[in-house]
């Protein structure tokens, strides 16, 4: 096999949650290793608790792939009583280790049953090429996560939530538009994944340039179909200058420091966070939010930092939402200040809103 690289583009193009004006080239330094990152808050990614056990489950979803999980339950659970459930998806560009396990865990210690998944392509679930993008089937791994806890003698069918953060806020969305055994839907620092590659943060991307992405993408699948090098695109610059947006600062911090950096053993530290090119322009024809009525009356709940550059797609998702929902603002919060700072993650919110909507009717 070729070896794989990332390109130097320039993109106004919003994905992974992060936006790039700037020219970026995967480095093999280390980046990160001067840099101190901010730990502020409570900042705990790989927080592990002793009020939980963890299991590693694997499960097909319907295009027969391996989807991979981590499963974790409250100690004293009762496993002859049947108990809610709630599915945790992780930012775009992530894997499971990244922010889903900390919010699995804290809401096991509620009481919950709950799952932490890998999107096909990414980290240990299965998929070729790596870093591939497919909403279809993203929404899908959400359904065979369902399918999968509906089946544990321990979990009750009813009373299954899911639980998006970032990008996986519009794939949960996504699959819940379509898999009503999803029934109370929330998301947290959510990215339309759509809408961002469309239209750029605050629709900064103009037209003529969404069509030169699509141009060099559409080139670039006659390079990779005769044999040449795959391309990745966007993602988390790996090296920071006087030059670096606030935006990426933000993602730099959790994902090239010691505070979220992980790397899993279908990946290098080169390819983390990066889509390929060629595959990250389905983002394009993916529509999240239309519909997004027909999911009531199963409750919505949308949290986003009062500081979040993501927040329009949370107030957008609210406005469109059919009722019951809840829109939550946290105070002095940015986007990814709620992916592991613990002190202003509201768990609480979350526990009062699955509690009262996974319970028995």
């Amino acid at each position: 096999m070729k070896k794989k690289s990332i390109i130097t583009r320039v993109l106004t193009v919003i994905a992974l949650g992060l936006l790039l004006s700037t020219t970026i080239v995967a480095s093999k330094s280390g980046a990160g290793a001067a840099y101190t990152p901010d730990l502020s808050n409570g900042a705990d990614n790989f927080y592990k608790s002793n009020k939980v056990t963890m299991k590693k489950v694997e499960f097909k979803n319907q295009y027969n792939m391996n989807v991979a999980g981590n499963l974790f339950i409250p100690k004293g659970l009762k496993k002859h009583t049947k108990n809610p459930a709630i599915i945790v998806g992780h930012p775009m560009g992530a894997v499971k280790e990244q922010s889903a396990n900390l919010y699995a865990q804290k809401m096991a210690e509620k009481g919950f049953v709950t799952l932490s998944l890998d999107l096909s392509f990414w980290g240990e679930s299965e998929g070729q090429p790596r870093n591939a993008v497919s909403p279809d089937i993203y929404a899908e791994d959400f359904s065979a996560a369902v399918d999968f806890l509906g089946t544990r003698s321990f979990v009750d069918r009813e009373q299954i939530g899911v639980l998006g953060i970032c990008g996986s806020g519009s794939f949960a969305i996504s699959a819940a538009k379509i898999d009503p055994r999803m029934k109370a839907i929330a998301t947290v620092s959510m990215y339309d994944m759509g809408a961002a590659n469309r239209n750029g943060l605050k629709h900064s991307q103009t037209l003529e340039q969404r069509k030169k992405i699509l141009e060099e993408a559409a080139e670039q699948r006659y390079v990779e179909f005769t044999g040449g090098e795959t391309k990745y695109t966007s993602g988390t610059v790996h090296e920071l200058n006087e030059n670096s947006t606030a935006i990426e600062r933000e993602f730099y911090d959790f994902y090239r420091t010691p505070r979220g950096e992980f790397t899993p053993k279908s990946s290098s530290p080169e390819l983390t966070t990066h889509p390929t090119l060629t595959s990250n322009v389905k983002f394009m024809n993916f529509y999240p939010f239309e519909d997004i009525e027909t999911i009531s009356p199963r409750p919505m709940l949308f949290i986003t930092g009062e500081n979040a550059h993501s927040r329009e797609f949370s107030e957008d998702a609210y406005k469109l939402a059919g009722e019951p929902k809840e829109l939550y603002i946290v105070p002095s919060a940015g986007h990814v200040d709620l992916y592991d700072r613990v002190n202003l993650i509201p768990f609480d919110k979350l526990e009062s809103f699955f509690k009262e909507n996974l319970k028995k009717k």
